[in-house]
């Protein structure tokens, strides 16, 4: 959470800029944030069963949120629900699912 919190905090015009890959890069970081932020959430939480899971998934989804808003307070950043709904929850379900398959 603390490093998702510090991209975060990165005005835009510190962001580095990756030409014609740059919101590939940024989206795929987006995912793979979440992704860890959800299992790690859901070993934090014993990692037993789907209620846990889920709520786990709920966290990291509410977390997102909460992280988006904070964006809105950083120069030049904004919040994006798009980077909520697609990007940090297809994250977090991708990572407690590959968890759920090949981790547990």
């Amino acid at each position: 959470m603390g490093i998702i919190f510090w991209f975060s905090s990165q005005p835009s015009n510190e962001l580095p800029n990756f030409d014609w890959a740059d919101a590939f890069i940024k989206k795929s970081g987006h995912v793979f944030e979440y992704a860890i932020l959800a299992i790690w959430l859901w070993y934090a939480l014993g990692m037993d069963g789907n209620r846990r899971r889920w709520f786990a998934w709920l966290l990291a989804f509410l977390y997102a949120i909460t992280d988006e808003f904070h964006q809105s307070f950083v120069p030049g950043r904004f919040p994006s629900f798009w980077d909520v709904l697609l990007f940090d929850n297809f994250g977090a379900l991708i990572g407690l699912w590959f968890a759920n398959r090949f981790i547990k």
